[in-house]
């Protein structure tokens, strides 16, 4: 069995190359057509040419109509319409790039959300489930020897969200990471001692912002992206 697809049929004179190609073989043809003098002008060539045809969408929709009690719009294409909430996901997963890892500080002072912890606590997976949900986050990397950019320390603590993580969970990400890289598993990132001195630094400038902290321990980036979307929307500090 081959199964063919024309996607985007808008005119009359389509659905006539469509049925005429369907009658020279032993085919059915399958429908989804918003636009209801469409889908009768494909059942009437359809019927002439003997080809037994499946409004896939049809009964769908009327079940809705009949729950909803309002008439579909017949208007193809809204589901992939550029309207302004898909132009504001693109701006904020643009925005996420470009300030990932504190590649930008200035632009943290238009973030919506911005995350800070050490190494490996899924601040950038976070950053762009966000950016999904229209929200422009950036992430800062903590680390002992590196200062973070002034600007961090201007923005209101409601705005900074902190990231942390179990050692010994840590130890083993980045022992794992290491060796995916090919490289010694028992290097200085990766030691329990490093990553003690790196949590400590980092918990003292989260004391110092003041900002919630969210511990990631054993989180999926999506229940992260869920703590730090409470504290965006509701404010709220006990995460």
């Amino acid at each position: 069995m081959e199964i063919r697809r024309f996607p985007y049929i808008s005119e009359r004179r389509h659905l006539a190359d469509v049925v005429e190609e369907a009658a020279t073989e032993r085919a059915v043809i399958a429908y989804t057509l918003v636009v209801s003098e469409l889908r009768e002008t494909l059942q009437s060539l359809a019927a002439k040419k003997n080809i037994p045809t499946v409004d896939v969408l049809g009964p769908m929709m009327h079940g809705i109509q009949l729950i909803t009690n309002e008439s579909p719009v017949g208007k193809p294409g809204l589901i992939h319409q550029m309207d302004e909430q898909y132009f504001r996901k693109v701006e904020a997963i643009e925005f996420a790039v470009k300030c990932d890892d504190g590649k930008d500080p200035r632009g943290l002072l238009r973030a919506d959300v911005v995350l800070i912890g050490v190494s490996r606590t899924s601040k950038t997976p976070v950053c762009m489930y966000l950016a999904h949900k229209q929200i422009k986050a950036a992430n800062i990397p903590l680390v002992p020897e590196v200062a973070p950019p002034e600007e961090l320390f201007l923005l209101p603590k409601r705005k900074v969200i902190g990231l942390m993580i179990s050692p010994r969970l840590l130890n083993g990400i980045r022992t794992e990471r290491l060796m995916a890289l090919g490289l010694a598993g028992n290097a200085d990132y990766a030691s329990l001692n490093r990553i003690l001195e790196e949590l400590d630094y980092a918990e003292g400038i989260m004391k110092r912002i003041g900002c919630p902290v969210i511990n990631v321990t054993n989180k999926a980036v999506e229940e992260t992206a869920a703590k730090v979307l409470e504290v965006y929307y509701r404010g709220e500090y006990h995460v």
